[in-house]
Parts: C-alpha cells; sequence; structure tokens
C-alpha cells in the first residue's frame, strides 16, 4: 500500500514539474537566453527607458510605483517625471498606461496585459524570445505575428530598432496541413544592428524581471550580509566547542 501511495506521488509530482516547465516556457523548447543581470543598474535604466517610450502606451505596471522604481535604479524624482511619466501621474502613484479601456479593446479585440508579473509567470527567457519573433503577416488585422505566441494581438513595438522581419516557411505540416515557420530574416534593416537590438530586449527583459520583484535588489544586497554574519557565527561556535571540550577533556 505504502510503495503503490509513493509511485502514485511521485507520477503526480512529475506530471506537475512538466505543467509548469511548460507553462515557463510559453509551449515552445526553443527559448533563447535572455542573459539578464539584475546588478547592472545601466541596463536596468535602459530597459525602463524603452518600456516607458514603447510599451507603457498599451501596458501598465500597476505594482510599480514611480517612486520605487527611482529609488531602485538610482534615478531622482526629476529625471522619472521629466523622462518616464507620459502621463501626468503623481512621484508616489503607480505605473498605469493612459489608454482608455473601451479604445484599447475596439483597436486590439482585447485589453492589453498589465506587464508587472509577465517575467515572473512566463519567465525572463520567453520574455526575450518573444520580443524577437515578431514578423510581418498580412493575414493578420495588425500586420503582425510571431512565432513564439501565433496571433498574438499586438504589433512589433521595437520594429524601428529592429527592422522589418519576414517569414521563411518550410513544407506544410503533413498532420495540420498548415505550413510551418522555419527561420526568421530581416528584409528591412532597422536603426540598430543585430547585437545592439539583442542588448535592447535583453535591457528591455532585465527591466521586466525586475518590476515583478523590486525586492530582489535588495535582498541579492542583504544576502551578501547574511552568508558574512552565518560564517562569523558558525566560527564563534566552533571556538566555544573547542572551548567546551577542552574542560571536558
Amino acid at each position: 500500500m505504502t510503495k503503490t501511495l509513493i509511485t502514485r506521488f511521485a507520477a503526480f509530482a512529475g506530471a506537475m514539474l512538466l505543467s509548469f516547465s511548460a507553462l515557463a516556457a510559453g509551449g515552445s523548447a526553443n527559448l533563447q537566453q535572455a542573459g539578464t543581470d539584475l546588478s547592472d543598474r545601466a541596463s536596468l535604466q535602459r530597459g525602463a527607458q524603452v518600456f516607458m517610450n514603447y510599451c507603457s502606451g498599451c501596458h501598465s505596471l500597476k505594482y510599480l510605483r514611480y517612486s520605487r522604481m527611482a529609488e531602485d535604479l538610482g534615478l531622482s524624482e526629476e529625471e522619472v517625471m521629466a523622462n518616464l511619466d507620459f502621463t501626468g501621474a503623481k512621484f508616489g502613484e503607480h505605473i498605469v498606461s493612459s489608454m482608455p479601456a473601451e479604445q484599447a479593446v475596439k483597436w486590439f479585440g482585447q485589453l492589453p496585459p498589465d506587464l508587472s508579473l509577465i517575467s515572473r509567470v512566463r519567465g525572463s527567457d520567453w520574455v526575450y524570445t518573444y520580443m524577437k519573433s515578431f514578423y510581418l503577416d498580412d493575414t493578420r488585422p495588425l500586420g503582425w505575428n510571431n512565432t513564439l505566441f501565433p496571433n498574438a494581438s499586438m504589433p512589433n513595438p521595437l520594429w524601428k530598432q529592429q527592422g522589418l522581419q519576414h517569414a521563411v516557411f518550410s513544407e506544410q505540416d503533413p498532420v495540420t496541413g498548415e505550413a510551418v515557420v522555419e527561420r526568421l530574416e530581416v528584409s528591412s534593416p532597422g536603426t540598430q544592428t543585430a547585437a545592439q537590438f539583442d542588448q535592447t530586449v535583453r535591457d528591455l527583459t532585465a527591466f521586466l524581471e525586475y518590476a515583478g520583484e523590486p525586492a530582489a535588489l535588495k535582498r541579492q544586497s542583504i544576502g551578501v550580509w547574511v552568508i558574512l554574519f552565518l560564517a562569523f557565527l558558525t566560527l564563534l561556535a566552533w571556538l566555544m566547542k573547542n572551548e567546551y571540550w577542552r574542560d571536558v577533556h
């Protein structure tokens, strides 16, 4: 009986692990590594600039305040309000898109999601790959599609930097009968080179990773002191142990 329960529990745990892995990958195993570094404050600052200039018109970060972002990213109130606030919000308010909900549904078919937790739900590699996977598609209402998230209801916000990508299709899938995207090619170069665009997307991904858990920055810095304290405490315990056993012997 006990062996049967253990076997069932192991099978259940394995199934749950596979489910969570599939969710994090967004249904695709071909994710590119984002290579984000939350300790790189300059990257986070650039990512904040990219988000506020190209994403905040539609998407919100309703769990993050302008004041908290300024504190964590080493920005002054004047810098944030002058360069990153396009809605007239106050310094202590949350980052909310100015797009009216009714207009958003009319233009995109649904309300653009809040991106506060997108990195925690999907994973940074998914966000990085998604932003690089847009291509022109005349069959879509907005003229864009995405290989990682097919039929996404949004255009490529960074097409000027990346350039225009076209899909190269392979032969039709024998099961579904649909053509499969083999690769993406930039047919019209953008304002950035491939390496520069990769860095831009990496900066944006890092900022969204930070927005999902702002405390991660402080937790990492505090963790160093915790380790040092534990090492010192271990040394004291070792010295106390030696002193105690010296009297016993």
